[in-house]
């Protein structure tokens, strides 16, 4: 057994949840770009997500968009965070589109497009209300009047990212907005748009009911396939697998102790000041996991145990009637925040099989 903590990658049950959303989407005429950022451009789960219909692979990171366009050299990759400018090079280079909000950035890549004799597409990004990356759509017609002047740049649509920053839920009214405003352009400048995308996992309540779609095409999925769940309210997705990735922790200490503190409290080495109930006698226990490794408020225990409290190095549980022996392991669900902050963790162990 390879040692805790530990995330353990099932790729049957990520290959299963990636093909039933290419599935149900595929119905309302949606592709899928499966993004790997949570999973650090994992080229197995890649592979699997590819296996599965996802059209194109999408990642926030170059770091991993270059792992991954070494592995496949024909495969479509997207860069969907905003290009910073001083690695224009490198996007160019490893990406074949990315989403763009600024025309100095798009200048740069069209420069280094022209010197590697590549053509690169771009994506333009709308501000949709959550009011984290995007243009605003009143200066979306002069974005794309000036996007179609650099050479060597491919305007391929437009897209809109919510729920992210400000949790701003997609719905028939910002999703209609999208649409109206591909329609606009479309008009305005004579073509046919090639991209739509409405957005990332917290669309699928909305695209999946039943509403007309209208222009999006496209959404970019990550935490549903790796979580199967909805990330506007963590309710698991009918039909999907919500434990195809599980963090496992060992214990290294279990004591009774009181539930509540004594002594005068003041803030915690990560500047909370808790507040603790007094539940009298508990079974405390130790897990060898901390904030260093995971976020343990994004962590799921088993149902008859409780997360109370941790440190950087400590995770610790009401253990409540379990009998936990020294160097047994506790297995948690991951929520995405846990997901992404284990698998930057050089200490999480990483079984992908």
């Amino acid at each position: 057994m390879i040692n805790a903590p530990r995330l353990d990658i099932n790729l049957d049950k990520i290959h299963d949840n990636a093909r039933i959303l290419v599935e149900r989407l595929a119905d309302k005429n949606i592709s899928v770009t499966g993004v790997t950022k949570a999973t650090l451009g994992s080229l197995k789960i890649a592979e699997a997500l590819l296996h599965a219909g996802v059209s194109t692979l999408g990642d926030s990171r170059i770091e991993n968009i270059k792992s991954m366009r070494h592995a496949h050299d024909k495969v479509q990759i997207s860069l969907i965070r905003s290009p910073m400018l001083s690695q224009a090079k490198q996007v160019v280079h490893y990406s074949d589109v990315s989403h763009n909000t600024e025309l100095e950035v798009i200048g740069a890549l069209s420069a280094e497009a022209q010197k590697q004799k590549r053509v690169h597409g771009v994506i333009l990004m709308v501000e949709l209300g959550d009011l984290r990356e995007g243009i605003m759509p009143c200066d979306m017609e002069s974005m794309v009047r000036e996007t179609l002047k650099f050479s060597n740049i491919a305007f391929k649509g437009i897209g809109t990212n919510l729920a992210c920053r400000s949790g701003v839920s997609p719905d028939a009214t910002n999703m209609n907005e999208l649409s109206t405003l591909a329609d606009t352009l479309d008009t305005t400048f004579g073509f046919v748009m090639e991209t739509i995308s409405g957005g990332n996992s917290s669309n699928l309540g909305w695209a999946l009911s039943d509403v007309d779609t209208g222009r999006i095409n496209n959404l970019r999925l990550g935490e549903a396939i790796l979580l199967g769940c909805d990330p506007l309210n963590r309710e698991p997705i009918e039909g999907l697998h919500i434990d195809a990735i599980t963090l496992s922790a060992e214990v290294i200490e279990v004591k009774i102790k009181p539930s509540k503190p004594r002594g005068d409290i003041a803030e915690t080495a990560f500047g909370t000041v808790k507040t603790s109930k007094d539940n009298g006698l508990i079974s405390q226990a130790l897990l060898a996991a901390g904030e260093q490794d995971i976020d343990p408020n994004g962590l799921l225990p088993p149902d008859c145990m409780e997360i109370i409290g941790a440190s950087s190095d400590h995770l610790i549980l009401n253990a409540g009637s379990q009998q936990l022996p020294i160097g047994s392991e506790i297995k948690f669900i991951p929520n995405y925040s846990a997901l992404l902050r284990a698998m930057t963790s050089p200490f999480v162990s990483k079984v992908i099989e």
